[in-house]
């Protein structure tokens, strides 16, 4: 695949990725509340959702699920029910995670990968790529997998770069607020976002 090709594919979906969204928002709580591990742990989780995508595609899995209404609307529902399951849970763990900070760390090493993985994973929209843009970049006379792979990898390495930028930047920001109740307030918000979302893609 020429070069050019990557390159432009990249400049068209840089601005879907710089839109926050699901991984932004669960990043800016997870980095404000535990540090820049967990900015690690929601950029690895996005990355390998794109690549399930990824795989979906080049089966030609997902065509089938955006020509099915019925598949794409239940897929939209699930992507929205746990975007407003995790916010409103979210928002529940606040103080707990105040009162058991470290234990509370621990275990969300390994929920926070998940959390990423699904957020992307039940995200019509993160599917539509490889639907839309996608096909605009390969050729289509030579093999397909390979092609879908390689753009995959160059929008993980893009995805990852942009979380772990904001990583850097929310880990400093929470450090002026690292007592008071200005970090709560954060979680909350950030928790509420999470909850818009999914109920934005209810009735989007």
């Amino acid at each position: 695949m020429p070069l050019r090709a990557v390159a432009g594919f990249l400049a068209a979906v840089f601005p879907l990725i710089a839109t926050p969204g699901a991984s932004f928002t669960l990043l800016v709580q997870r980095v404000s509340g535990a540090g820049r591990r967990q900015g690690l742990l929601v950029a690895a989780g996005t990355a390998t959702g794109l690549y399930v995508h990824a795989t979906l595609a080049a089966l030609g899995l997902s065509a089938l699920v955006m020509r099915s209404s019925t598949a794409f609307a239940a897929l939209r529902l699930a992507g929205a029910g746990y975007l407003v399951a995790l916010g409103l849970w979210s928002w529940h763990r606040v103080g707990a995670q105040r009162r058991e900070a470290g234990r509370e760390v621990d275990r969300a090493v390994g929920g926070t990968y998940r959390q990423a993985v699904l957020g992307n994973v039940l995200n019509p929209k993160a599917a539509s790529i490889f639907l839309t843009l996608v096909p605009q970049f390969v050729d289509p006379h030579r093999p397909l997998p390979p092609q879908i792979l390689l753009l995959a990898t160059a929008q993980a390495a893009l995805v990852c770069a942009w979380l772990l930028t904001w990583t850097v930047v929310v880990a400093r920001a929470a450090a002026a607020f690292a007592h008071g109740p200005a970090r709560t307030a954060l979680a909350r918000v950030s928790a509420a976002v999470l909850v818009t979302l999914g109920l934005r893609a209810v009735v989007g």
